[in-house]
Parts: structure tokens; C-alpha cells; sequence
């Protein structure tokens, strides 16, 4: 502590009042000198008991926050004292509990992560080991016609495939890192609609699968119409591949003061009691998803309708078919 020059400096400034103190205390007598002296030693020795004492919490916190910063959160220094060193303590407490929520947080991340690489690359495997099978076959000279129209067509197949997987997770990344910017502008609902079903059009007249539209003209809502017809698509697109040939599939929409409503229906199949609480959920595949599936469609459609003050609700049963609501609500709730 002597070799801190604030210490030296303070030691410098009481031994040079006590100085002066005890020669202006000589000029009245002897015994005022006397007492001077010993008022002043007393001082400078209270001062300086103290100043170590100070100098030792300080150190104490020191190596506190040298435990903190390599990790160790558990810490506790707080005390229910008055003092700038029990707020200093009370603060440092505080950053501790923060960082160790960061921590945490950093630790979730990583291990969600860490999921999604390890989804993303099983997702990737069969397509990419099919496609190496059929490219090796392709390359025989001798390979009938007919069999090679069938492997170009399914070597396409898959990498449209691979291509709306990759287009799927990237829209997903920039929703999560929140550089995804969604409109708010006033979008139609019939126009809205009509846009998501474009590019279903021909798989739906493939199965001979019928579409009704009903709503009024003007209904609509504040968001971000591209985005919206992105979850649109892929609701319909799951309506699609789960309900049979000659199947239906009703779109009603409506508006009050309090929401927009947006209803998707079919006949097919239904979803498994046991699967509706994780049809949202990444990359989960239920009981009935077909063999192309890849469990990120539906995810994708709930986290662009949440993004933008709605929600998205889901009713079905074995046999009676799908019922997906999607809310836009006018005020956030």
C-alpha cells in the first residue's frame, strides 16, 4: 500500500499538517505542543488504518472480478451496508446476475445451434446421396432412355428440393437475426390469397383437387404482404400434399375491430393428436409426413405470422381433416 502514490501524497499532506499544527501549538506552550502532537499522531495513524482497510475491500473486489471475468458467476459480494463500497458491491452483483443470464443465452444459442447444423446436414444427406446414386447410374452409356428422362427428372426434383430448403433457412436466419424487415402497409386479403395460390395452381389440378375462396372485397390488415404470402404458401402447400385426389380445400377470410381472420381448411387426413403441439417446431416430421418432407415449412409460417402481431392456431383430428387460423390483431396483444 506505502508504494501507491495517492498513499504517499495523503502521508506527505498529514505529516505536513501535523507540522504545522504542533509549531503553531509551540508558540502558545509546551503542553499544547505536546497535545498537538499526540491529536495528530492519532489522526495520521486513524487515517491510515483506514485508508488499508478501504484498500483491502478494493482488493478483494479486484480478485472478485477476475473470478467473474473468467466465469465464475456464482459469486455473491453483496452486503446491506451504507457506503460507496456496498453500492459498488451492490453493482457489481447486479453485472454478475446480467452476465450470467448473457452466459446462459450464449449457451442456449449454441447449443440450438449446434441442432440446427446437425438437422440442416441430415436434411442434406439424402437428397445429396440420392442424387450421387442417380448421377453414377446416368453415366452408363448403355442406360435405356426411358431411365435416364426418369433420373434427370428426379435429379431435378431433388435439387429444387435442396434449393427451397437452403431458401427456407435463409428466410429464417434473418427473421432470428432480426434483419428480416417486414412492411406495414395495407394488404387485401383476396389479393393476398390469390398471389399464395399461384404457384399451387398446377399441383392442385394435378390431383384434381378443388379450391374455394370466401370473404369480402375489402378485408385486410397491416403487415408485410411478400412475407405473408411466404407463410400463406407454405400452409396451402401442406393442405395440398396431405389431402387426397379430388380433395377440397376452403379459404375464408373476415375482419373485425379487433383482428383480421384468415381460415385455411381441408379434407384430408388430419394430423395425429400427438403431433399438433410440435407441428411448428423445426424440422419436426410427424406420424404422416410424406417421404419429401422436411419439417420446416409449417415452422417457417408460424414464425413470420408471430413476427408480425399474429398468431396461428391449428385444429385436426384422424379423418376429418386440417384447420389452420391465422389472427392479425389491429393493436398488440
Amino acid at each position: 500500500m506505502l508504494r501507491n502514490r495517492e498513499i504517499q501524497r495523503l502521508i506527505l499532506v498529514l505529516f505536513v499538517t501535523a507540522i504545522a499544527l504542533i509549531a503553531a501549538a509551540v508558540s502558545v506552550s509546551w503542553e499544547a505542543a505536546v497535545i498537538a502532537a499526540m491529536t495528530s499522531i492519532l489522526l495520521i495513524g486513524t487515517a491510515l488504518i483506514f485508508t488499508a482497510w478501504r484498500y483491502r475491500e478494493i482488493a478483494k473486489l479486484t480478485g472478485s472480478l477476475r473470478r467473474i471475468a473468467a466465469g465464475d458467476y456464482s459469486l455473491d459480494v453483496r452486503d446491506n451496508h451504507e457506503g460507496e463500497l456496498s453500492i459498488l458491491k451492490n453493482e457489481i452483483y447486479k453485472v454478475t446476475l446480467m452476465l450470467s443470464e448473457h452466459s446462459a443465452l450464449l449457451q442456449k444459442d449454441k447449443l440450438r445451434l449446434t441442432d440446427a447444423i446437425s438437422d440442416i446436414s441430415h436434411q442434406l444427406k439424402t437428397p445429396l446421396t440420392s442424387m450421387k446414386v442417380m448421377a453414377d447410374l446416368l453415366s452408363d452409356a448403355k442406360l435405356p432412355e426411358a431411365k435416364r428422362s426418369e433420373f434427370t427428372r428426379n435429379l431435378r426434383m431433388q435439387l429444387e428440393r435442396i434449393e427451397w430448403l437452403i431458401s427456407s433457412l435463409l428466410k429464417l436466419s434473418k427473421i432470428d437475426a432480426g434483419t428480416a424487415h417486414f412492411k406495414r402497409e395495407r394488404v387485401t386479403v383476396k389479393a393476398l390469397v390469390e398471389k399464395s395460390l399461384e404457384p399451387l395452381l398446377i399441383p392442385m389440378d394435378i390431383k384434381g383437387q378443388t379450391v374455394t375462396v370466401e370473404g369480402p372485397e375489402d378485408t385486410a390488415f397491416l403487415g408485410d404482404a411478400n412475407w405473408t404470402a411466404e407463410a400463406l404458401i407454405n400452409i396451402l402447400k401442406n393442405a395440398v400434399e396431405h389431402t387426397p385426389e379430388g380433395g377440397a380445400i376452403a379459404i375464408r377470410f373476415h375482419e373485425n375491430a379487433l383482428f383480421t381472420e384468415i381460415v385455411i381448411q381441408d379434407n384430408g387426413r388430419g394430423i395425429p393428436k400427438e403431433d399438433l403441439p410440435y407441428i411448428f417446431k423445426r424440422f419436426y416430421k410427424g406420424k404422416h409426413a410424406g417421404e419429401g418432407s422436411v419439417g420446416i415449412g409449417l415452422a417457417l409460417a408460424h414464425t413470420i405470422v408471430t413476427s408480425q402481431n399474429g398468431t396461428i392456431d391449428v385444429r385436426s383430428a384422424i379423418g376429418n381433416g386440417t384447420k389452420f387460423t391465422i389472427k392479425f390483431y389491429k393493436q398488440i396483444v
